[in-house]
């Protein structure tokens, strides 16, 4: 039986709307008496890391060499004080780990926001100064961050080479709640890195390092762990971080470490 016009208006609207829809709606606008039934359509499957906050951590910054009063100024580190941050290091080159650290983490950032994720990194640009230790653990104790990473290159002896993730030591009155976390965030992101870069073969052990002298993990209220990417004075590890595609790679890395853990 061909259907009145009012009836075929009815089904297009309905399925405009996202709606399924029982029943037979008669031309004059009228409904049958027979039960019509309308029931919303399924809602798109939420985003993998949504409700997720990471706050990600690009070590040092491209003016501190500028500003050497500021960045040696002495700030609260977790029971001590340590200068407010420092330069960082460079490739013989001169390819600088403040640059590297920006690049991987603004293509980081990219990544996790695409998964759904609410992503803070703690400096804007690489052409500031700072912000001192502490301040960079405040952005993400501010956020009540679900996790957060700082992102470094090392500067060992040209002859050594590799990765390492740092996890906070246990600092009474400070570290405490998040050690634990903080070492099964260290463990995922060292899993997901090592299928692009070998452990270290200078510091640690198995790619993990504790330390208790470093004030952005100390002043963490959050989970939260560094890597040292690689050794920018060794030249394969040099090559590596200098390459585009290769940031993409550990940016690519350092995120499926970062969902593992959050998941």
């Amino acid at each position: 039986m061909k259907p009145r016009r009012g009836l075929w208006v009815g089904m297009v609207a309905a399925s405009a709307a996202g709606v399924a829809v029982t029943g037979v709606a008669l031309a004059d606008g009228s409904h049958a008496a027979r039960t019509a039934t309308v029931a919303q359509a399924r809602p798109l499957a939420a985003k993998p890391l949504s409700g997720k906050v990471i706050v990600i951590d690009p070590g040092h910054n491209g003016h501190n060499h500028l500003h050497p009063k500021v960045i040696n100024r002495k700030v609260p580190a977790g029971g001590f004080k340590k200068p407010c941050d420092t330069t960082g290091t460079a490739t013989t080159s001169g390819y600088a780990e403040h640059a590297y650290t920006f690049d991987v983490a603004t293509r980081l950032a990219k990544i996790l926001r695409a998964q759904g994720a609410t992503v803070r990194l703690t400096r804007p640009n690489d052409r500031g100064v700072g912000p001192c230790v502490n301040d960079r653990a405040a952005i993400g104790n501010k956020m009540h961050a679900d996790a957060a990473i700082s992102i470094h290159a090392d500067g060992a002896p040209s002859s050594r080479r590799g990765f390492h993730v740092i996890l906070p030591g246990y600092v009474k009155g400070y570290t405490g709640p998040i050690v634990k976390p903080s070492k099964r965030l260290g463990l995922d992101i060292r899993a997901a890195f090592h299928r692009l870069q070998p452990y270290a073969n200078y510091v640690g052990g198995d790619g993990l390092d504790t330390r208790t002298d470093l004030g952005g993990l100390n002043l963490s209220k959050v989970p939260k762990v560094f890597i040292e990417c690689g050794n920018m004075r060794n030249r394969t590890d040099a090559a590596h971080m200098k390459s585009a595609a290769w940031r993409q790679k550990a940016a690519n890395s350092l995120a499926a470490g970062m969902a593992a853990y959050l998941r």
